[in-house]
């Protein structure tokens, strides 16, 4: 795949600049001439496709050793687990294939659970996406492959049979389809501040309404994700010993610094932090800044956070303010090289993968942490390592697909496509984007079909992990999930 421009986005809001509507609609349907929406549905992998154990091995290569047996064994405990930890394996799939050229930018790894409730800093309950450790520009395509795929392969895991299944792949296109129609006559300031709160997220659903269990259980959903606040995640990371609040230890899923190291080389560490905290906190506007300067910095931890993360380096810092029940939990997650960054030319335009999160966290969301930055530090071993820090935790509410019914399932998928749709068309063109998923299900039925095949590929994948498992070629430790 080959651009012009090293900044696809840049180039995309350029070439829409110069377009006239009907030209920018006239390009996505030359798309279809590229790659007809048909044409979607396919995937053949070459007779000598990588081996998907080895890219994983790669991957690992520079995370901490300890740490990388957390990460098979949570991606042994089930196909939908797998994936969760396998973006770098479909992107090395669909990376090499004819794409339709339509840019965005894109999540990079736009699987169901990355689609949650947030509060936005109105204090309004949003549903946006939540991850961006991927994020980089390309094809509109792969992001919903990706979501697509993973409402297959959780549909799969609850036992819903294939037409239950196709149906709602179907329902997520169908909504990205519907959602892209009504942003493409939209003006462009209100494409940006469009929002998904919960007064309109009803609005994304099906005419027919759905039933009461699903409006007694969505109501709970909502109520649940404002209870999980940084006092949430302060009551339930820490406690209060010797008059001071600190973290509870639970290795090696949480490892405070006291527990982590000796007295010599943790004191190293320790700055080491405040002085990733210091620069971190040069990435905010300067009313931050001070906001962030009222907490003082009382304890930091180790965390095992995700599944396609573990083994990258995170670390969990507490804050109070007032007094201990002022809390503030920041996580400073190490950002690597998106496993995109191969297939597309952007992967070098932002010089820092830290600021590479946060710049397409910005671009795609439409409401985000206030204290979200980036910084680069040098570690002990002499390479210069790039982390975002974000809240821990804000008001998030995670999607518990293993309980859902086929209805339920088909509502969140459609609620994730008109989403992935609005997050989309801030940083590509909405009306080329229509124009190319046009009015019928041609793309629908088109994505379906291919959900369906990456599935099956990977089951095969996750068998592969569990028999290299089994050769002891990789370790897979033994660990509560997370």
């Amino acid at each position: 795949m080959r651009h012009d421009s090293q900044d696809p986005v840049l180039a995309e809001a350029l070439a829409v600049e110069r377009r006239s509507p009907a030209e920018r609609a006239a390009h996505g349907k030359a798309a279809r001439r590229r790659i007809p929406r048909s044409a979607q549905a396919r995937f053949a992998p070459p007779a000598g496709r990588f081996d998907p154990v080895a890219l994983l091995e790669r991957q690992s290569a520079d995370r901490v050793p300890e740490l990388v047996p957390i990460r098979y064994r949570r991606m042994l405990e089930s196909p939908f687990r797998f994936y969760r930890g396998a973006a770098g394996i479909m992107a090395a799939d669909l990376g090499p294939a004819p794409d339709t050229g339509l840019i965005a930018q894109l999540c990079g790894d736009a699987h169901l659970l990355n689609f949650r409730l947030l509060a936005s800093p109105e204090r309004h309950l949003v549903f946006d996406i939540n991850d961006f450790d991927e994020t980089l520009p390309g094809p509109f395509e792969w992001d919903l492959k990706r979501l697509a795929t993973s409402l297959e392969i959780a549909a799969r895991a609850r036992g819903f049979e294939a037409a239950r299944r196709a149906a709602i792949v179907r329902g997520a296109v169908e909504a990205y389809r519907e959602r892209m129609q009504l942003l493409a006559g939209m003006g462009t300031l209100d494409i940006w501040y469009a929002q998904d709160d919960t007064a309109q997220l009803e609005q994304l659903l099906p005419k027919d309404r759905p039933d009461k269990d699903i409006r007694k259980r969505t109501g709970k959903a909502l109520a649940k994700a404002r209870t999980r606040d940084t006092a949430q995640a302060v009551g339930k990371l820490t406690r209060v010993a010797d008059g001071r609040r600190a973290f509870v230890p639970d290795p090696p899923l949480i490892t405070p610094l006291r527990d982590l190291l000796p007295d010599g080389p943790r004191a190293d560490l320790e700055d080491l932090l405040h002085g990733l905290l210091h620069r971190y906190a040069e990435s905010l506007p300067a009313e931050r800044q001070l906001l962030l300067r009222r907490f003082q910095v009382v304890d930091m931890a180790r965390k095992v956070v995700g599944v396609g993360s573990v083994g990258t380096r995170c670390w969990v810092v507490l804050g109070i303010g007032r007094d201990d029940e002022d809390p503030l939990v920041l996580q400073a997650k190490e950002a690597g090289r998106s496993v995109l960054a191969p297939y597309v030319p952007a992967g070098g335009t932002h010089g820092n993968q830290g600021r590479r999160v946060v710049y397409g966290q910005r671009l795609m969301q439409s409401a985000g942490d206030i204290l979200l930055g980036w910084v680069r530090v040098t570690g002990f071993d002499g390479k210069r390592r790039d982390f975002y820090v974000r809240q821990l935790r804000d008001w998030k509410g995670i999607a518990r697909p293993e309980s859902m019914s086929p209805t339920m399932l088909r509502l969140f998928a459609r609620v994730c496509g008109a989403s992935l749709a609005r997050a989309h068309a801030r940083s590509g063109d909405p009306v080329a984007l229509a124009a190319y998923a046009g009015g019928g299900d041609s793309l629908d039925r088109a994505l379906a079909e291919f959900a369906e095949a990456y599935a099956d590929r990977n089951e095969a994948d996750h068998r592969a992990l569990a028999a290299a498992v089994s050769d002891g070629r990789v370790s897979a430790a033994e660990t509560s999930p997370g």
